[in-house]
């Protein structure tokens, strides 16, 4: 039983080396990149919600990993201080922060 387990994290190491090294990612790439689930994946590209490519002839579906992780990483949450340092600008100058807190 060990050994089935020491293969089986064998060959999900295997393929995340292999995922480091690719730009252009497939569906099976892009969910284990994102641990998004493929339909759930597929659901956003339907909504064209996520960033992606098809191929020459529509078949298959492909993803940047530069603007994959970029669209992971799209909606920051403020801490509580940088709300609080937002707010305090604003009773001070009377004006929101473009962009947010630097």
């Amino acid at each position: 039983m060990e050994e089935l387990d020491i293969k089986k994290e064998f060959e999900e190491l295997k393929k995340l080396t292999l995922l480091g090294a690719k730009k252009a990612l497939t569906m099976t790439d892009a969910a284990l990149l994102t641990g998004l689930s493929k339909s759930h994946l597929y659901k956003l590209v339907c909504a064209k919600e996520i960033p992606y490519y098809k191929s020459q002839g529509g078949k298959l579906t492909y993803f940047d990993k530069l603007e994959l992780e970029a669209w992971l990483l799209n909606h920051r949450v403020p801490t509580h201080q940088e709300i609080d340092q937002q707010a305090t600008t604003y009773v001070v100058t009377g004006r929101m922060q473009k962009g947010g807190v630097k």
